[in-house]
C-alpha cells in the first residue's frame, strides 16, 4: 500500500510537524501492525483512515498512533491526511473524520489552506505538580488541565524569552501529566507574526519534543482568546521545525487552519 510522508502546518518542507498517512482498503488491521508500522515511521505521529459506507455521520474513520501507543487526538496528522485525499483525489469537499475524540472535519480553501474543526478543551485550573518547576527550569505563573481528550498540562510562563529558550527535563516531565505538557506564554516579538508562543513536550507517548502540535492548540485557543479578548488567533509552536496555526474559537468547537507539503510517497512492502 502507499505510504506517504506530509508535513503539516507547514508551507514548503521540511518544516512544520511530518506525519506519516496510510489510506487502507477496508477496515483497519490490527492494532500490532498498526503500532509497528507507526514505530517503524517513527514520526510523532502515523495516521490510518479507511473509507466508511455512505449516508453515515462521518466518511472516513481516522486514528493516530505515536511510534509506542495510539492518541485520542492528533491536529496535525489529521491536517496531513485531508491533505492526502485532496491532492489523490480520494475525497472532495469537507471531509468528515469518525475519531476517538468524536467526529472531527476537515474543509479545504481555494488557497490550499485546510481548516480543521475540533472539540474545544476544557480548562481546569489546578496547582503545578511537585517538581514541575525543577523539570522546566522555569516557574509556572499558572497551571491548567485539559481534558480527557488532549491529556496534556497547559503551562503558562513569564514571557516569550523564557518559553523560547527553555531546556527542560524530558524524563522528569514525564511525572507531571498523563501526556504532556505545553508551555506557553504571549508573543512579544511582532516579527514572529503570532499572537501567543508555545512548546510542547510529550515524554509519555515517546516524543520528547513535538514539532507542531495541533491538538494542544485547541487548549492554547480558549486560553488565549479569553486572555486577548479575541476569537481569532495565531499561535506559533516555536520547536526547531517550528509552526503558524491560525485558531478560531467558536464556543465548544475550535478552528485550525494550516497548510501541508508532501515530501515522502512510497510504497510499504510489510
Amino acid at each position: 500500500m502507499r505510504i506517504r510522508i506530509v508535513d503539516a502546518f507547514a508551507d514548503r518542507p521540511f518544516t512544520g510537524n511530518p506525519a506519516g498517512v496510510l489510506l487502507l482498503d477496508d477496515v483497519f488491521p490490527d492494532d500490532d501492525w498498526l503500532q509497528r508500522v507507526a514505530a517503524e515511521v517513527n514520526h510523532s505521529e502515523t495516521a490510518f483512515a479507511h473509507r466508511l459506507p455512505g449516508g453515515g455521520e462521518a466518511d472516513w474513520a481516522l486514528r493516530w498512533f505515536t511510534p509506542v501507543t495510539e492518541v485520542a487526538m492528533c491536529g496535525h496528522a489529521t491536517l496531513a491526511t485531508a491533505h492526502v485525499l485532496y491532492a489523490t483525489g480520494a475525497h472532495e469537499g469537507l471531509v468528515r473524520f469518525a475519531t476517538r475524540s468524536g467526529v472531527v472535519v476537515a474543509t479545504p480553501h481555494e488557497d490550499g489552506e485546510i481548516t480543521l474543526d475540533f472539540p474545544t478543551a476544557p480548562l481546569t485550573e489546578v496547582e503545578a505538580p511537585a517538581g514541575l518547576a525543577e523539570a522546566l527550569g522555569a516557574e509556572p505563573v499558572a497551571a491548567f488541565d485539559t481534558g480527557p481528550d488532549v491529556g496534556d498540562l497547559l503551562v503558562e510562563l513569564a514571557d516569550e524569552k523564557t518559553v523560547l529558550e527553555l531546556t527542560p527535563d524530558h524524563r522528569s516531565l514525564g511525572g507531571c501529566s498523563s501526556r504532556g505538557v505545553i508551555v506557553t506564554a504571549r508573543a512579544e516579538d511582532p516579527t514572529l507574526g503570532a499572537d501567543y508562543v508555545s512548546r510542547c513536550f510529550f515524554p509519555n507517548v515517546g516524543i520528547d519534543e513535538d514539532p507542531v502540535t495541533g491538538s494542544a492548540h485547541t487548549a492554547l485557543a480558549p486560553y488565549w482568546s479569553a486572555r486577548l479578548d479575541r476569537d481569532d488567533l495565531t499561535g506559533l509552536q516555536a520547536s526547531r521545525r517550528a509552526g503558524l496555526i491560525r485558531t478560531g474559537l467558536r464556543g465548544d468547537r475550535t478552528l485550525l487552519r494550516g497548510r501541508a507539503v508532501t515530501v515522502i510517497d512510497g510504497e510499504l512492502l510489510a
